[in-house]
């Protein structure tokens, strides 16, 4: 029988990747984010180059009764979801916590942390019900190892991590899995320029050093997803060769 994997923020950089992969190995998808157009774009794409049903809904995690409107519209074959992927995140701003802009806080932690939780309270009591699924959260290394000027983005990744732990001890004895990736840098993503809200100057923190694609990520992904119905593989913290953590990047060049 086919599975239906559910992708959050699938309009761009990992989520989009993520998409790619699961469809190209025969996966229905879910494909959520903010902008209709790329995730429109993203289901074109896919459904020219493979024959799997596609299904896109338009909503920002961090409001509630959107994410409950979207998800409760679920009907038939699509509101059995088999794997969710809490990808949607970002960062905002990189400024020590004296002159932290609030809004960027706010954002993040309403993203990064709230939207996970939102989601993941929709789609879990059916498989709860069922008494099978796999969600798999997006991590980061600042969820593992604190950078200077990044305690905000840091938190709420380490809050990823914390709540990842604790949906495992919640859901392992009803066969659920709960897998976690923690990608180190990334290109291919928009991560940097929004970050820096749309500074390119600023933005071009990978042209120094091969950091990992959102392609390397998004087969991770895949792999957690795919072992046998007893294989849970909790944990990955992945990151460029020239990557040793948060702090230490080898940036002598490509």
């Amino acid at each position: 029988m086919v599975k239906t994997v559910l992708i959050t923020g699938a309009s761009s950089g990992i989520g989009k990747a993520t998409a790619s992969i699961f469809a190209k190995n025969g996966y229905n998808l879910i494909i959520t984010g903010r902008r209709e157009d790329k995730l429109e774009e993203v289901k074109s794409k896919l459904k020219k180059k493979y024959a799997v049903k596609i299904k896109t809904l338009v909503f920002d995690v961090r409001k509630l009764p959107a994410v409950k409107k979207a998800i409760q519209s679920l009907e038939g074959e699509w509101s059995k979801i088999d794997i969710l992927v809490n990808n949607a995140g970002l960062a905002m701003g990189l400024d020590p916590i004296h002159k932290g802009n609030i809004m960027h806080w706010e954002t993040m932690i309403d993203t990064n942390v709230k939207g996970l939780l939102y989601i993941t309270r929709l789609v879990a009591p059916k498989m709860v019900e069922r008494k099978d699924g796999h969600i798999i959260n997006i991590c980061s290394t600042a969820g593992k190892d604190i950078y200077p000027n990044g305690a905000v983005y840091c938190a709420s990744k380490s809050a990823v991590d914390m709540l990842t732990k604790g949906m495992r001890l919640d859901f392992y004895k009803f066969g659920i899995k709960v897998s976690q990736v923690a990608p180190g840098m990334v290109e291919e993503t928009e991560f940097a320029i929004t970050r820096f809200e749309g500074d390119e100057k600023k933005a071009n923190i990978y042209s120094d050093f091969k950091p990992l694609s959102s392609k390397d990520v998004s087969e991770t992904i895949f792999y957690i997803a795919t072992r046998p119905k007893h294989v849970n593989i909790q944990d990955v913290l992945m990151m460029s060769v020239q990557q040793a953590g948060s702090n230490f990047v080898d940036r002598s060049g490509r």
